[in-house]
C-alpha cells in the first residue's frame, strides 16, 4: 500500500532524524504520537503531525503496532529514504519515470508532474477537496523536493522564453538525479 502524505521536506536529510526521534520508543496512540510530534517539532496542527507520522511509516522510520505507533531502529540514510519513497509513497514511480524522460532542455516542473499524474489522484480526494488541484500541485512540488533530497532528482533552473526570445528564469525544475 502506498501512502499519500508528503510533508514539507527538511533542508537536510539529517533533520529527518529529529522527526523520527519525536515518535515514541514505547507505543503510543495516534493522538499521543501526533501531540508529541507537534510539541517536539513545532508542527502547526494535528493533520500536519498525522501526515508526518504516516510519511515516517512509509519510509520505515516508524511502525504501527497493536498498541500504537513506535519509532523503528532504522537510520534515515539516503538509501533507506529512497527505498521508502519508491515503495511506500503514492505516485513516486510515476515521478521517477517522468524524471528519467526529462532533460536539461526540458526539465520536469511540479506543474508538469501534476499534469502527468492528474488522472491518478484518488477520486475521493477530488470529491472532498474543492481545491484538490492546488493541493496536489503542492504535493507534486514537495515530492520532487524529497526526491532531490536523496539524489533521485536534481534541481535545474527552468526557463521560459520572453517576448525578446531570451530565456527568463521561471522556477525550479528537475531532471533525474545520480541515484535514479
Amino acid at each position: 500500500m502506498r501512502l499519500k502524505p508528503v510533508p514539507e521536506p527538511p533542508d537536510e536529510l539529517d533533520d529527518l532524524r529529529a522527526f523520527q526521534r519525536a515518535v515514541p520508543l514505547v507505543p503510543g496512540s495516534t493522538d499521543d504520537c501526533c501531540a508529541r510530534l507537534r510539541e517536539r517539532r513545532g508542527l502547526s496542527d494535528r493533520q500536519t503531525a498525522n501526515d508526518w507520522l504516516a510519511f515516517l511509516r512509509a519510509l520505515g522510520l516508524a511502525r504501527e503496532t497493536p498498541r500504537g505507533f513506535v519509532r523503528t531502529d532504522a537510520e534515515p540514510t539516503p538509501e533507506l529514504v529512497r527505498e521508502g519513497l519508491q515503495e511506500g509513497v503514492l505516485l513516486v514511480p510515476e515521478a521517477l519515470s517522468a524524471l528519467r524522460a526529462a532533460s536539461a532542455a526540458d526539465p520536469l516542473t511540479p506543474d508538469d508532474l501534476f499534469a502527468a499524474t492528474r488522472e491518478s489522484v484518488p477520486r475521493h480526494d477530488r470529491a472532498r477537496d474543492p481545491n484538490w488541484e492546488a493541493t496536489w500541485r503542492g504535493r507534486a512540488d514537495r515530492l520532487l523536493r524529497w526526491l532531490a533530497l536523496v539524489d533521485l532528482a536534481e534541481p535545474v533552473p527552468a526557463t521560459e522564453p520572453t517576448e525578446g526570445g531570451d530565456p527568463e528564469p521561471r522556477s525550479v525544475a528537475y531532471v533525474a538525479g545520480d541515484a535514479a
